[in-house]
């Protein structure tokens, strides 16, 4: 039977120019796995840690950013890793930024803020574009359930 863990975290980072959402997108560096490929913030959770501390850690770690508010998506992005016969879930979290300026580390070689639609299509796995997509609609735009889903930092 495989296992079902819970290891790693995604982040959709976006900030507001002109009242429209850019979403950050960081290209991994040559070196690391999922190598040339656009992403989110994300990383693995360490021992003792909570999963929105993870988030809050990577954002930090990996853009130098700071969030101006934060949330955990109403999404669970999961998929089924056949190497380790597991199901990862990967919890999914929103931070909205103020500044454009981002430090990457060795992990990312460069970054880019994109439109909804072009983060979409940038995007390579499905559930992080589904990850995209609810941040976008229940987050960005407002809906009444961001207000439950919202974490004071």
């Amino acid at each position: 039977m495989p296992e079902i863990i819970c290891r790693v975290i995604d982040c959709h980072v976006f900030r507001l120019e002109d009242d429209e959402p850019l979403y950050l997108l960081l290209k991994r560096a040559g070196q690391v796995i999922y190598a040339d490929s656009w992403r989110m913030v994300g990383g693995k959770i360490e021992n003792g840690e909570k999963a929105y501390e993870t988030a809050l850690r990577e954002l930090k770690e990996e853009t130098g950013l700071k969030p101006l508010h934060f949330w955990a998506a109403p999404f669970v992005n999961n998929f089924y890793e056949a190497s380790h016969d597991r199901i990862n879930m990967i919890p999914v979290f929103a931070a909205e930024v103020t500044s454009e300026d981002v430090k990457l580390t060795h992990e990312h070689s460069d970054y880019q803020w994109m439109t909804y639609d072009e983060a979409l299509e940038a995007l390579p796995w499905p559930a992080q574009q589904e990850g995209l997509r609810i941040v976008h609609e229940f987050i960005v735009a407002q809906k009444e359930v961001s207000k439950f889903v919202e974490i004071k930092i």
